[in-house]
């Protein structure tokens, strides 16, 4: 069975994404740092006839994050969609002005070598088999820097810069990297912010196979 792995499952956005693949017959590993967390979002969704387990990884700790893929890939199937989408943290969301350089140490560590280290695990799988999606799913400031969010906007436009220069180097290869931008979060009344409407909208990432960049609300 195919595996979709979520680094920062959450019961939003997470849950609806893994209970969407898993009716396309994806098995689901969810990774987030609190074993409670993610083994509630498993149940959930076994409960709906899905193939799911969670398991620890913090996004900051790239061998966490290894030994997490690991176990999912042993348990579940191969690895055959990443998507890295942890929440940042509130202390990230310093304004441009109040940011010193140590400020930029978790930013930076969560959204630029987390994202490396996992997709320099799970790529030599991917282009062994010859198939494979990388996703990565971001707000706002990932596209247009706000200085009320600085560590964030920083860093989220290194792992945007990553997630294109993959996108260009492994299209050939029949690996997908996709960049989904979801301005203004996620639920808030609008129709297309809400869970399931973006889990929908990453499946179609998965299965399309375009460009790098989709913006919510722009296309």
């Amino acid at each position: 069975m195919s595996t979709l792995a979520i680094i920062g499952a959450g019961p939003g956005l997470g849950l609806a994404t893994a209970r969407r693949f898993g009716r396309d017959g994806h098995a689901a590993a969810l990774l987030s740092r609190t074993r409670e967390h993610v083994e509630q979002l498993a149940a959930q969704l076994a409960a709906d006839g899905i193939t799911a387990r969670g398991y620890v990884a913090d996004a900051r700790d790239p061998d966490s994050l290894r030994a997490a893929l690991d176990a999912a890939a042993a348990d579940l199937g191969p690895i055959d969609v990443l998507q890295y989408s942890p929440v940042p943290a509130k202390d990230f969301m310093k304004t441009v002005l109040e940011t010193d350089a140590e400020d930029l140490v978790g930013p930076v560590e969560q959204s630029v070598y987390g994202p490396v280290a996992a997709v320099r695990h799970v790529l030599p799988g991917m282009r062994e088999r010859g198939r494979g999606t990388i996703l990565f799913i971001n707000g706002g400031s990932a596209m247009t820097p706000n200085g009320g969010v600085a560590g964030t906007s920083v860093a989220f436009a290194g792992e945007s810069a990553y997630g294109q220069m993959l996108h260009d180097a492994l299209a050939e290869e029949g690996i997908h990297v996709a960049q989904l931008i979801i301005p203004l979060g996620i639920g808030g009344g609008d129709p297309d912010h809400e869970p399931e409407a973006l889990a929908e909208r990453i499946l179609g990432l998965h299965r399309d196979r375009g460009g790098y960049r989709t913006v919510i609300g722009q296309d």
